[in-house]
């Protein structure tokens, strides 16, 4: 099998392996807020170049706790067990913040669905992550009415 990106950057800074089903919730979510905003700034640049005030605005739609609230309800369904329990234990996880634009319940899904992304990065799963981007994307510009080379 082929190493994925966190192994090699483990591997690289001689960093130990620990069992990714030890961490916290919310270090999960910690992690996976960042690789989900990777993802997104990659397609957004990948689509063109434009201005950054544009590319941060078309970023900013995207990782928003209301647009990963939504998503998350496209991939729920296409969860296994493991990956629901994952969610799940982020979803109910007390955090000592809240987003200011967010609802509590949009807040709790999103830092839930960072969870998942986190804990698919760590366990070097990045097809995983990126098959349940592109369902989320797909489903939520077909809801929201965006065009896909607009954004």
């Amino acid at each position: 099998m082929e190493k994925g990106i966190n192994s090699y950057i483990m591997e690289q800074f001689e960093l130990n392996t620990v069992d990714v089903k030890t961490y916290s919730p919310l270090t999960l979510a910690y992690i996976g807020d960042e690789i989900y905003d990777l993802i997104i700034r990659t397609v957004i640049v990948g689509r063109g170049n434009t201005k950054p005030a544009n590319l941060h605005r078309a970023a900013s739609a995207l990782v928003k706790a209301h647009a990963q609230s939504q998503m998350m309800h496209t991939i729920e369904p296409m969860l296994n067990e493991e990956e629901a329990d994952i969610y799940r234990r982020g979803r109910n996880a007390k955090s000592a913040t809240m987003a200011k634009n967010a609802s509590m319940s949009d807040y709790r899904r999103a830092t839930g669905f960072e969870a998942l992304m986190g804990y698919l990065y760590l366990k070097d799963e990045l097809p995983r992550i990126l098959e349940l981007v592109k369902a989320a994307l797909a489903h939520y510009n077909e809801k929201t009415g965006k065009n896909r080379d607009k954004e």
